[in-house]
């Protein structure tokens, strides 16, 4: 029973990745398996990694940052997603190939995975070893993520232009429903 909620809860971590990795999915050209396994593992790690620092952070990690976490995360998704708003109103075509690059995976990842930091305070508390369900929770980001990323890819082959500018506007609305959750 115990494995169930740490099933459940990175279901629920892994929701955002997923909707993110739609988004870069869609509005990048040429997206191909290996993009889809680029973003499982850049989503998979961060999200493993975060509930072990918040973990070890504890108490004074949570308690202390949560609405800056919140405040990073929409400040870095409102930026990513403002652009792609930006490209496909503007009419600048298609998106690089190239925003697949390091440094954007790394701002989404950590934008995405800040949750999974306040959520891993409460794995001891599960009464499960905190490097499994760590383990669970990245893998479940890790197969939602390039999961997600395909299915971008088949949406952004449908309509790019309508596809970006809706990506955008998920990524914008995915921050400021981190937003809310922290301060509020």
């Amino acid at each position: 029973m115990k494995m169930v909620s740490v099933w459940l809860m990175a279901l629920s971590l892994a929701i955002d990745a997923f909707a993110v990795s739609v988004a870069c999915g869609v509005s990048t050209p040429g997206f191909r398996l290996r993009d889809s396994v680029k973003l499982g593992c850049w989503f998979g790690a961060f999200q493993f990694g975060m509930p072990l620092l918040g973990c070890w952070f504890g108490v004074w990690v949570s308690a202390r940052s949560q609405a800056a976490a919140g405040l990073l995360s929409f400040g870095l998704l409102a930026w990513l997603g403002g652009r792609m708003l930006w490209d496909g109103l503007a009419g600048c075509g298609q998106p690089e190939a190239a925003d697949l690059r390091p440094g954007r995976l790394a701002a989404l990842a950590v934008a995405t995975s800040l949750d999974a930091l306040a959520a891993g305070v409460s794995l001891p508390c599960l009464g499960v070893p905190v490097l499994a369900a760590a383990a669970v929770i990245g893998g479940t980001a890790f197969v939602l993520s390039a999961a997600g990323g395909l299915a971008g890819r088949t949406l952004g082959g449908l309509c790019q232009r309508c596809a970006q500018l809706a990506g955008g506007c998920v990524l914008i609305g995915i921050g400021i429903k981190i937003l809310v959750g922290a301060l509020g």
